[in-house]
This record gives C-alpha cells, sequence and structure tokens, in this order.
C-alpha cells in the first residue's frame, strides 16, 4: 500500500507500526515462523555478475560490488516471532539490512549497514466504544550500524568499521475514528520519542567504543477510509505522511508521501497498489488460518534531496500461525 500504514495496520506488526492499532485485533494469535526477504532489482545481476552466499557480509558485497561498480545495492532480511491479543502484543524483531555502492573507481564503497535484534511489547486502550484508542510501544534494542564511506583497500571486518549500541525506545500512537459508514480515520504516530540513544548495554554482541546514530523523536500522520462493499469485499484507503520533522527540512517533500489502496476478498486474497513517494506500488497477499503469503514490489528514493532516484525493491514474505 505505498508505505501508507499506520491507519490500515490490523496485525502483529501493529507492535513495530502503529501500537494503538492493537485495539483493531478481533482474535489472538501468535507468530512462529515468518521471514521476510527483500532484495532491489539490481542485486540479481551483482550477484551473476560476481556470486556470493552471505549478503549482509561486508567483506562479500565489497568483491560484488567492485565488479558492479556505481550500482546501488539493496538487500534486507528479517524476522518477528510474536503474540498479540487485543490490546496487547509481545515479540522478539531481528532485522539485517545492507545498503552500498562502489564508485566508479572503484576508491570507495558508500555503506550503509544495520544488525538489530529487539524485544517489544505493546499495549493499547479503547475509549468512547473503540472510536479512540491510545497505543504506547516499548522495545529493548541492541544495534551494530556501519554508515560511513568504506575504503575497499583497507580492512573490511565489522570491528574496523561497526559501532555498537543498546537503548530503550518508545512509540506512542492514535486512532480517532468517526462512526460513520466508510470509518473515516485521523492516526497520527510519535516515533522514538525523546529520542532513542544507544549509549546503554555496550559490548552486547561486540567491542567498540563507538555507538550507533541517535534517532531523533519523529511523527507519522495519515487518514483513512474503509468502505464495506459486501459481506464477501472490502477496501482500504490511506493517505500518510512521514516524519513531519524531516521533512519540514528537506527540499523534496515528496519523498515523505505515502498513499495505498487494498481491496479485501474474503479475508483470504488482498491486493494492494499505491504510491510511494513518486514511485508505483503493488502487492498481493494470500492468508488463511495459519497460513500467510504476501509479494510487493516498491520504488524507493536513494537520491540526494532534490535529485530523484528511483530503486525498485521486490518483498517476499510467509508467517506461518497458530
Amino acid at each position: 500500500m505505498g508505505g501508507a500504514d499506520i491507519a490500515v495496520v490490523n496485525d502483529e506488526t501493529a507492535l513495530l507500526i502503529n501500537p494503538a492499532a492493537l485495539g483493531k485485533l478481533r482474535d489472538s494469535f501468535g507468530t512462529l515462523i515468518d521471514p521476510e526477504l527483500e532484495g532491489n532489482v539490481k542485486f540479481s545481476n551483482i550477484y551473476l555478475n560476481s556470486s556470493f552466499t552471505q549478503p549482509f557480509n561486508l567483506e562479500k558485497v565489497k568483491d560484488a560490488l567492485d565488479v558492479s561498480r556505481d550500482t546501488f545495492y539493496h538487500a534486507k532480511g528479517q524476522t518477528f516471532p510474536s503474540f498479540v491479543t487485543k490490546n496487547f502484543g509481545i515479540g522478539l524483531f531481528a532485522r539485517q539490512l545492507m545498503d552500498a555502492k562502489m564508485n566508479t573507481a572503484g576508491t570507495s564503497m558508500t555503506t550503509y549497514s544495520l544488525d538489530d535484534m529487539a524485544l517489544v511489547m505493546g499495549f493499547n486502550f479503547r475509549l468512547f466504544d473503540g472510536r479512540v484508542k491510545l497505543g504506547a510501544s516499548g522495545r529493548f534494542i541492541s544495534r551494530i550500524e556501519i554508515d560511513k564511506d568504506v575504503d575497499p583497500a583497507g580492512p573490511m571486518d565489522r570491528g574496523s568499521h561497526a559501532s555498537e549500541g543498546a537503548a530503550m525506545g518508545t512509540d506512542v500512537g492514535l486512532i480517532l475514528t468517526g462512526p460513520w459508514a466508510w470509518l473515516p480515520t485521523i492516526t497520527a504516530v510519535a516515533r522514538d520519542v525523546g529520542g532513542t540513544n544507544f549509549t546503554n548495554g555496550s559490548g552486547l554482541r561486540m567491542t567498540t567504543t563507538t555507538r550507533p546514530t541517535k534517532v531523533e523523536q519523529d511523527y507519522d500522520v495519515a487518514i483513512g477510509l474503509f468502505p464495506i462493499h459486501s459481506t464477501r469485499s472490502r477496501s482500504s484507503f490511506a493517505f500518510q505522511y512521514n516524519q513531519i520533522t524531516a521533512a519540514g527540512k528537506a527540499q523534496d517533500k515528496s519523498r515523505f508521501y505515502h498513499l495505498g489502496y487494498e481491496l479485501n476478498l474474503s479475508d483470504l486474497i488482498f491486493l494492494r497498489a499505491g504510491m510511494n513517494q513518486r514511485y508505483w506500488t503493488g502487492g498481493f497477499e494470500f492468508a488463511s488460518e495459519h497460513f500467510q503469503m504476501q509479494l510487493a514490489s516498491y520504488g524507493e528514493d536513494v537520491g540526494a534531496d532534490g535529485t530523484a532516484e528511483e530503486d525498485r525493491r521486490y518483498i517476499f514474505k510467509i508467517a506461518f500461525r497458530f
């Protein structure tokens, strides 16, 4: 749905996206296995030019990008085993991400890498028969980060470049729903309330004196509509504006726009389309009582502020629930 998610989320990912949406859950369920894999359209070309088996390993990626210079690389994998019930949830989140690009001369590799592990817990209060939902989630997160230009001729082990630390982070979400046919909804999420500063718990997973970049507090807002077409079909429309504070400082405001549409057929098949920033998105989901499969594609602007550059990405996810 083009990344327009805070008004429409209604599963365990509410813990990460909008804790107020825990109040929209109708059942209790746990997610055992839910791997999500993501890569950009250039990933396959880079791999075919120089194969590798460790997509988040700095040295292996460096060797491949040396063969495919001036080509943007993106890979992400994550999992989120969790248990959620109405107004409460808990989960263990793990993510690895690598964005990198070797310059034409082969003398520098712009690198952004994350290795996150987090324990997440959230709760929600329903007020006025659920028309007002106020939720909060807290997380203890251990992060290993690389955010720098790396010299390909130098050491490539993670210990030479990564920062490491742990932090407590908090998100607060609010959903206001009108008591009318299309359920008009206004949603806001305050992310990283007070800032998430990785100055605690250093040395949990590696030894270094540098700490990951502090994540400053910011806000996402959205509006949504949810028309019901029949007993077996309904739709969701949403427009979302992310990172209001950061957007106010940016030259290109379209980087923060998200627009999405979803058609729900019998809670079994979901068809999705939208706009992420200025680029089209599309997706499909099949969901049974205990199994879920998702496929999606979206475009991400990876250019400098004011200079658009699309990076087309593809996502595959499966989940098994009880």
